[in-house]
């Protein structure tokens, strides 16, 4: 009498040319050895949800890598807005022109970086401020891998504009 297990692993009888284990009701050869593949879909299994978390893992962590990139940009914008505005009031009053003051626009926009708790780099040149901003994340299923943060970065260009400019003008 053949166990239970060896009557779910069979071949095809015209494979062997022994019919002393046939199966009476499919015709199929009851083979043995045909079960040493026991266990190979619990690995498969294991495989693809190995893949799978990693494909969450990129669509969650790569829309929050898009966030910080994006906050990056913002942030610059907005520091770089902040120094553009620091008009040199003194040459304004003398001149009627006006200038925008190096020092205290490169301090507003460190300022700005500094209360939004973040990191960059501000230059100046003429009326024009520049600021990079670097923004760090912590990743939520890439780190499972060993991928600890994403780091993004944004610049952005402010300029002092004066007067009434444009069509008709």
């Amino acid at each position: 009498m053949e166990s239970l297990l060896s009557r779910r692993c069979h071949t095809p009888n015209s494979t062997l040319g022994d019919n002393t284990h046939l199966d009476e009701r499919s015709g199929m050869r009851l083979d043995p050895r045909a079960c040493g593949d026991r266990g190979s879909l619990t690995l498969m299994l294991l495989t693809l949800m190995v893949v799978m978390l990693a494909f969450a893992g990129l669509v969650v962590d790569g829309g929050r890598k898009l966030d910080a990139t994006q906050k990056a940009y913002a942030i610059a914008q907005e520091a770089a807005r902040a120094g553009a505005g620091q008009v040199n009031t003194s040459a304004a009053y003398r001149s009627g022109a006006y200038k925008v003051d190096i020092p205290q626009a490169v301090a507003a926009a460190r300022a700005y970086l500094h209360s939004a708790g973040y990191s960059g780099r501000v230059s100046a040149s003429g009326n024009s401020i520049r600021v990079t901003v670097h923004v760090t994340e912590r990743t939520t299923l890439l780190s499972l891998v060993g991928i600890d943060t994403l780091k993004s970065s944004g610049s952005a260009v402010a300029s002092l504009v004066t007067g009434v400019t444009g069509p008709g003008a």
